[in-house]
C-alpha cells in the first residue's frame, strides 16, 4: 500500500548530495520502525566511536539470525524432498524482513546512496597488550552476504515515517463482509472466498481491490499485511490465497511456479496429468455446448496478441509452439453434468497462464464458457432466455434493498435465466501443503523430510448466481 512520507525524507532521497548528518537536529516524535536498540559493553576507542550514534544519528535493526529461504523451501515442498533451513541473506533482504513498513523502491535507493552502514567486530591489541574489542560501522552493499550476529544501521531520518497501518477508511459493514469471506486462516496462509466483480489488485480506475482491502482487515495482528501469490480474474470467483509473512509468501510463490514449470516440462509426458501433485486446483465453469469426451487433457501453448489498432489486447492459441513469446498449457478438464444445451465442467489447470482457462475451453474444446464476453461473444450475440426463466426469476425474486452488498457487489443476479449472464468460473477446490507447519518443521531439523507432509484441503461454494444455474439445469 502506498504511503505519503514526510517532505523531509522526500528531499533526503531526492537529493543525494545532501547530508544524513545535517537532520540530526529532527525530532521525530513517532519510531515506526520496530528495532531493537543495542547496548554495548566495548573498548574506550569503540565508546568513542559510537558517540554520533548516542547523538541519534543512527538506529540498529536487530542481530542478523540465520533465515529460511522461502524459495528453497518451496521447491523442496513441491519435490516432496528434504531442504535445508539455514541460507544466504543479503543485506537488502534483511532490511525487508526487520522493516516491513518501509517500501522496497525507498531501502533500495538507501543502498545507492551508500547511506546504510553494518557493524563489524575486529580484534585490536591495548598497551596493556590486552586483547579489546572494536565495533566499526562499514558501509555496506544490497548484495552483500550477511554474518550470523551483524547488524545493520539505517538513518535516523527513516524512522519518521508514518506507520504503515493507516486508519482503515471501511465502514463497519464493510470491514464484517471482507471478513466474511474468510474460510481458513493460520499462521502461514489466510484463504478467502473472492467474490465476482471485485478486483484482485488495484490499477487504473479501481478504487477497491481486495489486495487492499485485506491488508485493513487481516493483518491486525500482524506487522505486515497479507501478500497476494497467485491472482483470480475480476469477474472470476472462488478461493484466493494470501501469505501472511514475506517469508510465507515466497514459499507459495516457489509452490505456483513449481508446479507451472513441473507441468511444462512434463507436457510431452504420457502420465502428466496422473501424477500426484502436491498443489491442486479445481474450477467449475458452465459452458455452452458439450466436449466431444467426457474427460480429457489439453495441452496447447498460449501467447499474446493486439487487438483494436493496439487498445487492447488478448490472448489466444499459439499454432507454431516454437513461438518465443509462447507458453506452454496444460489444462485437465471432466464432465460433470449436461443439460439443454449447457455443461458443467470441472477444470484442473496444471500450469498458471493468464486466462488459459477460458482460452482452453473456447477455442480447444469449442465449449465457451457463459458470461465470457471477451473470448465468447460471439456464442452471445443470440443468447436467447430459457423458457422457463420468468417462472424461476419471480420464483426467487427479491426486493432491490436486499440485493445491495458492500461495495456495490450484486451477488445474485446474472445466471443463466437472464439477458445478460455473468462469467461462471469459480475456483471450487483447492489442495496445497500446510505451509506454516512447514515451516515450523524446517526451524527444528535442517533436513527435515517433506514426504509425509499434510495437505490442506478447501472447498468454496459457488457464488448465488451460479447456484441459480445449477438449480435451473438440474434434471
Amino acid at each position: 500500500m502506498m504511503m505519503v512520507y514526510p517532505a523531509l525524507l522526500g528531499r533526503l532521497l531526492l537529493q543525494p548530495s545532501r547530508s544524513i548528518s545535517s537532520l540530526r537536529a529532527t525530532k521525530p516524535s513517532i519510531s515506526t520502525v520496530r528495532v531493537l536498540q543495542s547496548q554495548y559493553s566495548t573498548s574506550t576507542k569503540s565508546q568513542n566511536h559510537y558517540e554520533n550514534d548516542k547523538r541519534g544519528k543512527w538506529f540498529t535493526l536487530p542481530p542478523y539470525t540465520s533465515t529460511i529461504n522461502g524459495s528453497v523451501l518451496g521447491k523442496a515442498l513441491s519435490a516432496r524432498i528434504p531442504a535445508e533451513s539455514a541460507s544466504e541473506t543479503t543485506a537488502l533482504k534483511w532490511v525487508l524482513r526487520c522493516c516491513p513498513e518501509l517500501p522496497r523502491n525507498l531501502v533500495q535507493k538507501l543502498f545507492r546512496l551508500r547511506q546504510v552502514r553494518r557493524e563489524t567486530s575486529v580484534m585490536e591489541s591495548c598497551n596493556l597488550g590486552d586483547q579489546g574489542q572494536e565495533h566499526r560501522l562499514k558501509r555496506v552493499a544490497a548484495k552483500d552476504s550477511m554474518d550470523v550476529g551483524d547488524r545493520i544501521f539505517l538513518p535516523i531520518s527513516v524512522k519518521a515515517l508514518p506507520a504503515e497501518k493507516q486508519d482503515c477508511h471501511c465502514s463497519e459493514e464493510e470491514i464484517n463482509f471482507i471478513r466474511g469471506l474468510e474460510l481458513y486462516k493460520d499462521a502461514a496462509i489466510i484463504v478467502v472466498n473472492k467474490p465476482p466483480g471485485m478486483p484482485v489488485q488495484g490499477g487504473i480506475g479501481i478504487k477497491r481491490s481486495l489486495d487492499e482491502l485485506s491488508a485493513s482487515c487481516f493483518s491486525s495482528d500482524y506487522s505486515e499485511p497479507p501478500r497476494l501469490v497467485h491472482r483470480l480474474d475480476r469477474d472470476c470467483s472462488g478461493i484466493l490465497v494470501m501469505g501472511r509473512t514475506q517469508t510465507s509468501a515466497t514459499v507459495l510463490h516457489a509452490i505456483f511456479r513449481e508446479k507451472t514449470l513441473a507441468a511444462s516440462n512434463d507436457v510431452l509426458s504420457t502420465d502428466v496429468g496422473d501424477k500426484r501433485r502436491i498443489l491442486q486446483r479445481k474450477y467449475w465453469a458452465l459452458v455452452i455446448g458439450s466436449p466431444r469426451r467426457p474427460k480429457g487433457l489439453i495441452s496447447a501453448p498460449l501467447g499474446k496478441v493486439v487487438v483494436d489498432n493496439g487498445k487492447s489486447d488478448r490472448i489466444t492459441v499459439v499454432e507454431n509452439s516454437q513461438n518465443l513469446s509462447s507458453q506452454h498449457a496444460v489444462t485437465q478438464y471432466r464432465v460433470i453434468e449436461s443439460s439443454h444445451g449447457f455443461t458443467w465442467l470441472e477444470l484442473s489447470p496444471l500450469t498458471g497462464r493468464k486466462h488459459q482457462l477460458r482460452v482452453h475451453c473456447a477455442e480447444v474444446l469449442g465449449t465457451p464458457i457463459v458470461g465470457d464476453y471477451k473470448y465468447a461473444w460471439q456464442a452471445h450475440r443470440n443468447w436467447k432466455q430459457l423458457p422457463w426463466s420468468n417462472i424461476e426469476d419471480n420464483s426467487n425474486e427479491k426486493s432491490p434493498s436486499e440485493k445491495i452488498l458492500p461495495f456495490a457487489l450484486d451477488l445474485d443476479s446474472g445466471s443463466i435465466s437472464e439477458k445478460h449472464p455473468r462469467l461462471h468460473l469459480h475456483c471450487k477446490q483447492m489442495v496445497l501443503p500446510d505451509v506454516s507447519k512447514a515451516l515450523q518443521d524446517v526451524q527444528l531439523s535442517s533436513d527435515y523430510d517433506f514426504s509425509q507432509l499434510a495437505s490442506l484441503k478447501f472447498d468454496a461454494p459457488l457464488p448465488p448466481y451460479m447456484k441459480k444455474s445449477w438449480d435451473i439445469l438440474r434434471p
